[in-house]
């Protein structure tokens, strides 16, 4: 199963920005709404966790991940740590 982020905001380039800040590069997402990124590696899921809560004050963006077949799991600030430790035990390697 490949594993999935999804950043979803209601502000234009929202999103952009925070994947900007992410990657330390220039991105153009074709939607300024809505983004979606397949993961191979369920454990490179982390660090976008990670800096994602970090920055939850400075972005106006909701964060879903996708480790299942239509099973969505909403990431919050009180919900980060467990899963993160949920996704280095499931995924050991």
């Amino acid at each position: 199963m490949i594993s999935k982020v999804i950043l979803i905001s209601n502000k234009k380039n929202e999103i952009k920005n925070f994947l900007e800040k992410f990657e330390d590069k220039k991105i153009e997402p074709e939607n300024s709404y809505y983004w979606k990124q397949e993961f191979s590696n369920p454990i490179e899921i982390t660090e976008m966790i990670a800096v994602f809560v970090d920055n939850i004050n400075l972005f106006n963006i909701m964060m879903w991940i996708t480790l299942d077949k239509n099973v969505y799991i909403k990431i919050s600030p009180l919900n980060s740590n467990d899963i993160i430790k949920y996704l280095f035990e499931r995924y050991p390697y």
